[in-house]
Protein backbone atom coordinates (compact mmCIF):
# COMPACT_ATOMS: atom_id res chain seq x y z
CA UNK A 1 0.00 0.00 0.00
CA UNK A 2 1.17 3.50 -0.71
CA UNK A 3 -0.08 6.76 0.67
CA UNK A 4 0.42 8.08 -2.84
CA UNK A 5 -2.35 5.80 -4.16
CA UNK A 6 -4.87 8.41 -5.37
CA UNK A 7 -7.78 6.13 -4.55
CA UNK A 8 -7.08 6.06 -0.82
CA UNK A 9 -4.36 8.60 -0.19
CA UNK A 10 -4.68 11.17 2.56
CA UNK A 11 -2.95 14.41 1.74
CA UNK A 12 0.56 14.04 2.99
CA UNK A 13 1.46 16.06 6.05
CA UNK A 14 3.51 18.98 4.85
CA UNK A 15 6.02 20.86 7.00
CA UNK A 16 6.87 23.32 4.23
CA UNK A 17 4.48 22.97 1.26
CA UNK A 18 6.70 24.85 -1.18
CA UNK A 19 9.72 22.79 -0.17
CA UNK A 20 7.88 19.49 -0.25
CA UNK A 21 6.70 20.13 -3.78
CA UNK A 22 10.28 20.51 -4.95
CA UNK A 23 11.94 17.46 -6.56
CA UNK A 24 14.56 15.68 -4.45
CA UNK A 25 17.96 14.06 -4.89
CA UNK A 26 19.56 16.77 -6.95
CA UNK A 27 16.67 17.13 -9.37
CA UNK A 28 15.72 20.57 -10.69
CA UNK A 29 14.38 22.65 -7.86
CA UNK A 30 16.54 21.03 -5.19
CA UNK A 31 18.71 24.12 -4.93
CA UNK A 32 15.64 26.26 -4.25
CA UNK A 33 14.42 23.74 -1.69
CA UNK A 34 17.76 23.76 0.08
CA UNK A 35 17.70 27.56 0.13
CA UNK A 36 14.23 27.45 1.67
CA UNK A 37 15.44 25.05 4.35
CA UNK A 38 18.32 27.39 5.12
CA UNK A 39 16.03 30.38 5.37
CA UNK A 40 16.85 32.03 8.68
CA UNK A 41 13.47 33.24 9.86
CA UNK A 42 13.21 35.43 12.95
CA UNK A 43 12.84 32.93 15.83
CA UNK A 44 9.27 33.96 16.71
CA UNK A 45 8.17 33.37 13.11
CA UNK A 46 9.41 29.76 13.14
CA UNK A 47 7.31 27.00 14.70
CA UNK A 48 8.04 23.66 16.37
CA UNK A 49 5.77 20.60 16.35
CA UNK A 50 5.83 17.97 19.12
CA UNK A 51 4.29 14.52 18.58
CA UNK A 52 3.18 12.50 21.65
CA UNK A 53 3.81 8.82 22.36
CA UNK A 54 2.10 5.82 23.88
CA UNK A 55 0.15 6.60 27.03
CA UNK A 56 -1.43 9.77 25.65
CA UNK A 57 -4.28 7.84 24.01
CA UNK A 58 -7.90 7.77 25.17
CA UNK A 59 -11.24 6.51 23.90
CA UNK A 60 -12.82 9.23 21.79
CA UNK A 61 -9.63 10.61 20.31
CA UNK A 62 -10.01 11.63 16.70
CA UNK A 63 -13.67 12.61 17.00
CA UNK A 64 -12.89 16.28 16.53
CA UNK A 65 -10.77 15.68 13.45
CA UNK A 66 -13.12 13.86 11.07
CA UNK A 67 -14.52 16.98 9.41
CA UNK A 68 -11.13 18.02 8.08
CA UNK A 69 -10.02 17.15 4.53
CA UNK A 70 -8.05 13.94 4.26
CA UNK A 71 -8.60 12.66 7.80
CA UNK A 72 -11.22 10.00 6.99
CA UNK A 73 -8.99 8.87 4.12
CA UNK A 74 -6.12 8.47 6.58
CA UNK A 75 -8.23 6.18 8.76
CA UNK A 76 -9.46 4.22 5.72
CA UNK A 77 -5.87 3.66 4.63
CA UNK A 78 -4.93 2.74 8.20
CA UNK A 79 -7.62 0.05 8.18
CA UNK A 80 -6.09 -1.44 5.04
CA UNK A 81 -2.57 -1.40 6.51
CA UNK A 82 -3.51 -2.68 9.98
CA UNK A 83 -6.26 -5.13 9.08
CA UNK A 84 -8.77 -3.75 11.60
CA UNK A 85 -11.00 -0.68 12.00
CA UNK A 86 -8.71 1.72 13.88
CA UNK A 87 -11.19 4.60 13.79
CA UNK A 88 -13.93 2.60 15.53
CA UNK A 89 -11.45 1.42 18.15
CA UNK A 90 -10.34 5.00 18.81
CA UNK A 91 -13.87 6.40 18.98
CA UNK A 92 -15.68 3.58 20.79
CA UNK A 93 -13.06 1.39 22.45
CA UNK A 94 -13.23 -0.86 24.38
CA UNK A 95 -10.55 0.85 26.48
CA UNK A 96 -8.84 -2.46 27.31
CA UNK A 97 -8.23 -3.11 23.60
CA UNK A 98 -7.06 0.44 22.87
CA UNK A 99 -4.64 0.17 25.81
CA UNK A 100 -2.86 -2.78 24.23
CA UNK A 101 0.53 -1.74 22.86
CA UNK A 102 -0.21 -3.28 19.46
CA UNK A 103 -3.25 -1.00 19.10
CA UNK A 104 -2.39 2.22 20.93
CA UNK A 105 0.87 2.89 19.07
CA UNK A 106 -0.80 2.95 15.61
CA UNK A 107 -3.71 4.87 17.15
CA UNK A 108 -1.50 7.66 18.49
CA UNK A 109 0.50 7.77 15.24
CA UNK A 110 -2.57 8.27 13.04
CA UNK A 111 -4.34 10.66 15.43
CA UNK A 112 -1.25 12.85 15.58
CA UNK A 113 -0.96 13.17 11.82
CA UNK A 114 -4.71 13.75 11.60
CA UNK A 115 -4.20 16.61 14.07
CA UNK A 116 -1.64 18.02 11.64
CA UNK A 117 -4.39 18.12 9.00
CA UNK A 118 -6.60 20.10 11.40
CA UNK A 119 -3.76 22.52 12.02
CA UNK A 120 -3.13 22.80 8.29
CA UNK A 121 -6.80 23.65 7.69
CA UNK A 122 -7.07 26.22 10.49
CA UNK A 123 -3.58 27.74 10.59
CA UNK A 124 -1.66 26.76 7.44
CA UNK A 125 1.01 29.34 8.22
CA UNK A 126 2.06 27.24 11.23
CA UNK A 127 3.12 24.39 8.94
CA UNK A 128 4.63 26.66 6.33
CA UNK A 129 6.91 28.21 8.95
CA UNK A 130 7.79 24.99 10.79
CA UNK A 131 11.53 24.68 11.43
CA UNK A 132 11.73 21.62 13.72
CA UNK A 133 9.85 18.59 15.00
CA UNK A 134 10.33 15.95 17.67
CA UNK A 135 8.32 12.90 18.66
CA UNK A 136 8.21 11.00 21.93
CA UNK A 137 8.96 7.30 21.36
CA UNK A 138 6.47 6.13 18.69
CA UNK A 139 5.75 9.83 18.08
CA UNK A 140 9.09 10.00 16.32
CA UNK A 141 7.59 8.08 13.38
CA UNK A 142 4.84 10.69 13.04
CA UNK A 143 7.41 13.49 13.20
CA UNK A 144 9.39 11.87 10.39
CA UNK A 145 6.29 11.48 8.20
CA UNK A 146 5.41 15.11 8.83
CA UNK A 147 8.96 16.11 7.85
CA UNK A 148 8.72 14.24 4.55
CA UNK A 149 11.23 11.54 5.50
CA UNK A 150 8.78 8.61 5.40
CA UNK A 151 5.59 7.72 3.57
CA UNK A 152 2.45 7.60 5.75
CA UNK A 153 1.44 4.03 4.88
CA UNK A 154 4.98 2.62 5.06
CA UNK A 155 5.63 4.31 8.40
CA UNK A 156 2.31 3.03 9.75
CA UNK A 157 3.23 -0.52 8.74
CA UNK A 158 6.59 -0.11 10.54
CA UNK A 159 4.71 1.13 13.62
CA UNK A 160 2.41 -1.90 13.38
CA UNK A 161 5.37 -4.29 13.34
CA UNK A 162 7.09 -2.37 16.15
CA UNK A 163 3.98 -2.36 18.33
CA UNK A 164 3.25 -6.06 17.84
CA UNK A 165 6.86 -6.99 18.56
CA UNK A 166 6.96 -4.84 21.69
CA UNK A 167 3.67 -6.35 22.85
CA UNK A 168 5.11 -9.84 22.43
CA UNK A 169 8.32 -8.92 24.25
CA UNK A 170 6.28 -7.44 27.10
CA UNK A 171 4.34 -10.65 27.56
CA UNK A 172 7.53 -12.71 27.84
CA UNK A 173 8.68 -11.17 31.15
CA UNK A 174 6.64 -9.65 34.03
CA UNK A 175 7.86 -6.09 33.72
CA UNK A 176 6.70 -2.50 33.75
CA UNK A 177 7.56 1.17 34.07
CA UNK A 178 7.68 3.39 37.15
CA UNK A 179 7.40 7.18 36.97
CA UNK A 180 9.61 8.80 39.60
CA UNK A 181 9.99 12.35 40.85
CA UNK A 182 12.99 12.80 43.11
CA UNK A 183 14.72 15.40 45.17
CA UNK A 184 17.90 17.00 43.75
CA UNK A 185 20.07 14.56 45.72
CA UNK A 186 18.33 11.48 44.29
CA UNK A 187 20.72 9.02 42.63
CA UNK A 188 18.56 7.09 40.17
CA UNK A 189 21.30 4.86 38.81
CA UNK A 190 22.38 3.76 42.29
CA UNK A 191 18.76 3.01 43.17
CA UNK A 192 18.48 0.87 40.03
CA UNK A 193 21.68 -0.96 40.94
CA UNK A 194 20.35 -1.86 44.39
CA UNK A 195 17.00 -2.92 42.88
CA UNK A 196 18.85 -5.28 40.54
CA UNK A 197 20.80 -6.73 43.48
CA UNK A 198 17.50 -7.28 45.27
CA UNK A 199 16.19 -9.19 42.25
CA UNK A 200 19.32 -11.35 42.18
CA UNK A 201 18.66 -12.31 45.81
CA UNK A 202 15.19 -13.39 44.70
CA UNK A 203 16.78 -15.70 42.13
CA UNK A 204 16.13 -13.59 39.02
CA UNK A 205 18.94 -13.98 36.49
CA UNK A 206 20.20 -10.88 34.68
CA UNK A 207 17.57 -8.59 36.21
CA UNK A 208 16.71 -5.35 34.42
CA UNK A 209 16.11 -2.06 36.20
CA UNK A 210 17.26 1.10 34.45
CA UNK A 211 16.27 4.61 33.47
CA UNK A 212 14.12 4.40 30.35
CA UNK A 213 12.94 8.01 30.03
CA UNK A 214 14.47 11.34 31.00
CA UNK A 215 11.45 13.63 31.25
CA UNK A 216 12.47 16.84 33.00
CA UNK A 217 14.80 17.83 35.85
CA UNK A 218 14.20 15.53 38.84
CA UNK A 219 11.81 13.29 36.86
CA UNK A 220 12.65 9.93 35.36
CA UNK A 221 10.86 6.79 34.27
CA UNK A 222 12.52 3.61 35.51
CA UNK A 223 11.70 0.34 33.78
CA UNK A 224 12.47 -3.32 34.37
CA UNK A 225 11.34 -6.41 36.23
CA UNK A 226 8.25 -5.86 38.37
CA UNK A 227 10.08 -7.07 41.50
CA UNK A 228 12.69 -4.33 41.01
CA UNK A 229 10.07 -1.63 40.60
CA UNK A 230 8.21 -2.84 43.70
CA UNK A 231 11.50 -2.64 45.64
CA UNK A 232 11.98 0.97 44.56
CA UNK A 233 8.46 1.92 45.60
CA UNK A 234 8.92 0.32 49.01
CA UNK A 235 12.26 2.10 49.51
CA UNK A 236 11.35 5.42 47.90
CA UNK A 237 12.34 7.50 50.94
CA UNK A 238 15.79 5.89 51.10
CA UNK A 239 16.53 6.99 47.53
CA UNK A 240 15.04 10.49 47.95
CA UNK A 241 12.07 9.77 45.67
CA UNK A 242 9.19 12.11 46.52
CA UNK A 243 6.64 10.40 44.28
CA UNK A 244 6.42 7.09 42.43
CA UNK A 245 3.65 5.82 40.18
CA UNK A 246 3.36 2.71 38.04
CA UNK A 247 2.50 3.55 34.43
CA UNK A 248 -0.39 1.77 32.67
CA UNK A 249 1.86 -0.12 30.24
CA UNK A 250 2.54 -3.81 29.95
CA UNK A 251 6.32 -3.88 29.64
CA UNK A 252 9.72 -2.31 30.22
CA UNK A 253 9.93 -0.22 27.06
CA UNK A 254 13.26 1.31 26.07
CA UNK A 255 15.28 -1.29 27.99
CA UNK A 256 17.08 -4.46 26.92
CA UNK A 257 13.93 -6.44 27.72
CA UNK A 258 12.71 -5.13 24.36
CA UNK A 259 15.59 -6.78 22.46
CA UNK A 260 13.24 -9.37 20.86
CA UNK A 261 11.51 -6.45 19.10
CA UNK A 262 14.71 -5.12 17.51
CA UNK A 263 15.03 -7.55 14.60
CA UNK A 264 11.40 -7.35 13.38
CA UNK A 265 11.59 -3.56 13.19
CA UNK A 266 15.05 -3.62 11.63
CA UNK A 267 13.81 -5.95 8.89
CA UNK A 268 10.80 -3.82 7.98
CA UNK A 269 12.85 -0.61 7.96
CA UNK A 270 15.26 -2.20 5.47
CA UNK A 271 12.33 -2.30 3.04
CA UNK A 272 11.08 1.20 3.88
CA UNK A 273 12.05 4.18 1.78
CA UNK A 274 13.52 6.82 4.07
CA UNK A 275 14.71 10.23 2.92
CA UNK A 276 16.45 13.10 4.63
CA UNK A 277 13.88 15.18 6.54
CA UNK A 278 12.97 18.54 5.03
CA UNK A 279 13.12 20.16 8.48
CA UNK A 280 15.09 19.36 11.63
CA UNK A 281 13.85 16.22 13.40
CA UNK A 282 15.49 15.26 16.68
CA UNK A 283 16.23 11.69 17.75
CA UNK A 284 15.18 10.26 21.12
CA UNK A 285 18.40 8.25 21.25
CA UNK A 286 20.95 11.07 21.32
CA UNK A 287 18.79 14.25 21.29
CA UNK A 288 20.49 15.36 18.07
CA UNK A 289 19.18 16.12 14.59
CA UNK A 290 18.83 13.27 12.12
CA UNK A 291 21.42 13.66 9.39
CA UNK A 292 20.48 11.18 6.63
CA UNK A 293 18.31 8.15 5.84
CA UNK A 294 20.71 5.48 7.18
CA UNK A 295 21.03 7.48 10.38
CA UNK A 296 17.24 7.42 10.79
CA UNK A 297 17.02 3.70 10.06
CA UNK A 298 19.73 2.88 12.59
CA UNK A 299 18.43 5.05 15.43
CA UNK A 300 14.77 4.08 15.08
CA UNK A 301 15.84 0.51 15.76
CA UNK A 302 18.20 1.49 18.57
CA UNK A 303 15.45 3.58 20.17
CA UNK A 304 13.52 0.45 21.22
CA UNK A 305 16.24 -0.58 23.69
CA UNK A 306 17.59 2.90 24.56
CA UNK A 307 16.31 5.48 27.02
CA UNK A 308 14.24 8.34 25.62
CA UNK A 309 16.33 11.49 26.14
CA UNK A 310 13.35 13.85 26.06
CA UNK A 311 14.68 16.39 28.55
CA UNK A 312 17.92 16.59 26.57
CA UNK A 313 15.95 16.85 23.31
CA UNK A 314 13.98 19.82 24.64
CA UNK A 315 17.27 21.54 25.48
CA UNK A 316 18.53 20.85 21.93
CA UNK A 317 15.35 22.14 20.26
CA UNK A 318 15.11 25.34 22.29
CA UNK A 319 18.78 26.19 22.81
CA UNK A 320 19.40 29.79 21.79
CA UNK A 321 21.36 32.88 22.71
CA UNK A 322 20.17 34.84 25.72
CA UNK A 323 17.54 37.38 24.73
CA UNK A 324 16.47 35.48 21.60
CA UNK A 325 12.74 34.90 21.31
CA UNK A 326 11.35 31.37 21.46
CA UNK A 327 9.35 29.81 18.59
CA UNK A 328 5.67 28.96 18.80
CA UNK A 329 5.26 25.31 19.75
CA UNK A 330 2.30 23.07 18.90
CA UNK A 331 1.63 19.65 20.41
CA UNK A 332 -0.22 17.66 17.74
CA UNK A 333 -1.98 14.55 18.99
CA UNK A 334 -3.80 13.20 22.02
CA UNK A 335 -3.07 14.60 25.48
CA UNK A 336 -1.06 17.56 26.71
CA UNK A 337 1.74 15.63 28.42
CA UNK A 338 4.51 17.05 26.25
CA UNK A 339 3.33 20.56 27.05
CA UNK A 340 3.47 19.79 30.76
CA UNK A 341 6.98 18.43 30.38
CA UNK A 342 8.06 21.44 28.32
CA UNK A 343 6.85 23.72 31.12
CA UNK A 344 9.18 21.90 33.53
CA UNK A 345 12.11 21.93 31.08
CA UNK A 346 11.83 25.46 29.73
CA UNK A 347 9.21 27.84 31.10
CA UNK A 348 9.99 30.57 28.56
CA UNK A 349 9.54 28.17 25.63
CA UNK A 350 6.32 26.82 27.17
CA UNK A 351 4.77 30.30 27.18
CA UNK A 352 4.53 30.00 23.37
CA UNK A 353 2.94 26.50 23.58
CA UNK A 354 -0.45 25.49 22.15
CA UNK A 355 -2.24 22.15 21.88
CA UNK A 356 -4.16 20.86 18.86
CA UNK A 357 -7.11 18.99 20.35
CA UNK A 358 -8.13 15.64 18.83
CA UNK A 359 -11.35 14.94 20.74
CA UNK A 360 -13.60 17.94 20.17
CA UNK A 361 -13.85 20.36 17.31
CA UNK A 362 -12.42 23.38 19.03
CA UNK A 363 -9.99 26.05 18.07
CA UNK A 364 -6.30 25.39 18.67
CA UNK A 365 -6.00 26.01 22.40
CA UNK A 366 -3.36 28.13 24.08
CA UNK A 367 -2.41 26.45 27.35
Amino acid sequence: LSAEDPAVAPRRARPLPLVCSAPRDGAPGEEAAAAARRDRRPPREGTVLLFPGQGSHFVGMGRGLLRYPGVRDMYRLAEKVLGYDLLSLCLEGPRAELDRTQHCQPAVFVASLAAVEKLNHRQPDVLESCVAAAGYSVGEFAALVFAGAMDFAEALYAVKVRAEAMQKASEAVPSGMLSVIGRPEANYKFACLEARRHCELLGIENPVCEISNYLFPDSRVIAGHLQALKFLQENARKYYFTRTKMLPVSGAFHTRLMEPAVEPLAEVLKCTEIQKPLICVYSNVDSKKYMHSKHIQKLLVKQIVSPVLWEQTMHSVYERKQGTEFPYTYEVGPGKQLGAVLKKCNLKAWRQYSHVDVSEDEEVTKT
